[in-house]
């Protein structure tokens, strides 16, 4: 039989016999390997009935009638199969019986193939809404998603229908075990695989979130940064090799400015203004929330800017991402500082060591790393505080002796 066909077939079912020897009339539906059966709501004897011919052998006027009935049902659905073939790209056996009867078709995703319409549709909102960057963070677990279901499933794809709250915790496994994942990572990337989902759910794809009873394993973020002596051992020391000195004063000015990398990249004259106090700011958008942000510049900051103010265009020389990182691992050992140094490790410099230590409030500080609420810089910074609060309450003890 060829499967991209449709197979109509008449069952009588003589586990339903009734009181007069008649069994229901049931029709089969086969479609690309799958089924679907459905009641005709016609009555048999089944003494009468040919399964070969598909039709009840009589000369009885009312088995003429069911042979008629039985033609035309069959017509019916051939119609409602052609109909499909010329409107859906992709229809199931359900839809044919769900157009044969006049209902309204929802169309069936598969996971894949939902996840992969959700990025068709937010790619043309990059440079609009998104950035290529956060869209290509979602590229990267609908990929995960698809080698998951291959290693778990063996198929290809997945019923979205079919999700349980068991896929999720399968795919954190995987994404631990196999992809070698830290929770942090994991948490992340189950959080973008549900956004397509609660789409899915609003869109009418889906009844209910299959996903909902989850609960994300906690990670206590560890906060590293430079103490004031690492952070006044660096700025002292000078480089002969300029690639060095370059990464050394990038780094300098994130610890007093809190900007990124890609911040620093794109940061030009026209960003630094006199604000209202006479004092000077940076004012740009924050690359990763593309929100605006103001940063007043320290002393510090603008010792590094001096270095560089006859540059035209962007402020500082260019340097790629992986370039600045892997110089910066060169310069923690030169300097003996044994701590991973990147333009994080920098903001949390300026978060921790500028800010935190020399009692600026938390929500200045919130604000000038350009974070979206206060608990994100208190779930980072809160131990910060306390031990700030320690080292203040072991000063009052000696005072008090």
């Amino acid at each position: 039989m060829n499967k991209n066909k449709l197979s109509i077939r008449f069952v009588i079912v003589k586990a339903k016999i009734n009181k007069n020897n008649k069994c229901p009339l049931s029709c089969r539906l086969t479609y690309l390997e799958k089924r679907h059966a459905f009641n005709t709501g016609l009555f048999v004897n089944p003494k009468f009935w040919v399964s070969k011919n598909q039709q009840v052998l009589s000369t009885s006027s009312q088995h003429d009638y069911l042979n008629k009935q039985l033609q035309l049902i069959a017509l019916k659905l051939n119609q409602s199969f052609l109909e499909l073939q010329i409107n859906q790209n992709e229809f199931t056996v359900r839809d044919v019986y769900k157009q044969y009867k006049g209902e309204t078709i929802q169309k069936e995703y598969d996971t894949v193939q939902f996840f992969q319409e959700f990025l068709t549709s937010q790619e043309k909102l990059i440079g609009k809404e998104i950035k290529f960057v956060t869209w290509k963070k979602f590229d990267y677990v609908k990929n995960d998603v698809q080698s998951f279901i291959k290693w778990k499933f063996k198929v290809s794809d997945y019923p979205l229908k079919s999700l349980q709250l068991q896929f999720l915790y399968d795919f954190q496994y995987y994404l631990m075990v196999e992809k070698n994942q830290k929770q942090i990572t994991i948490n992340k990337s189950l959080q973008r695989f549900r956004k397509p989902i609660k789409i899915a759910i609003a869109e009418g794809f889906l009844e209910k979130d299959p996903f909902l009873l989850y609960k994300a394993k906690t990670v206590k973020p560890i906060v590293v940064f430079l103490d004031t002596d690492e952070l006044s051992r660096l700025e002292f020391k000078v480089f002969d090799h300029p690639k060095l000195q370059l990464v050394k004063n990038l780094f300098i000015f994130s610890c007093y400015t809190g900007l990124a990398y890609h911040e620093i990249a794109n940061l030009e004259s026209k960003h630094i203004i006199k604000g209202f106090d006479g004092n000077l700011w940076i004012e740009m958008m924050r690359e990763k929330t593309s929100k605006p942000f103001s940063v007043p510049l320290l002393p510090k900051a603008i010792e590094v800017l001096n270095i560089y103010q006859n540059c035209i265009g962007r402020i500082f020389p260019k340097i790629s991402n992986q370039r600045y990182n892997t110089y910066l691992k060169e310069i923690a050992a030169l300097t003996g500082i044994d701590k991973n140094l990147t333009t994080h490790t920098a903001r949390k410099t300026f978060a921790s060591t500028v800010l935190l230590y020399n009692d600026v409030p938390m929500e200045i500080v919130s604000e000038l790393l350009g974070h979206s609420n206060m608990k994100i810089t208190q779930d980072s910074y809160g131990k910060i505080v306390q031990r700030k609060i320690s080292i203040e309450i072991e000063k009052l003890k000696k005072n008090l002796q």
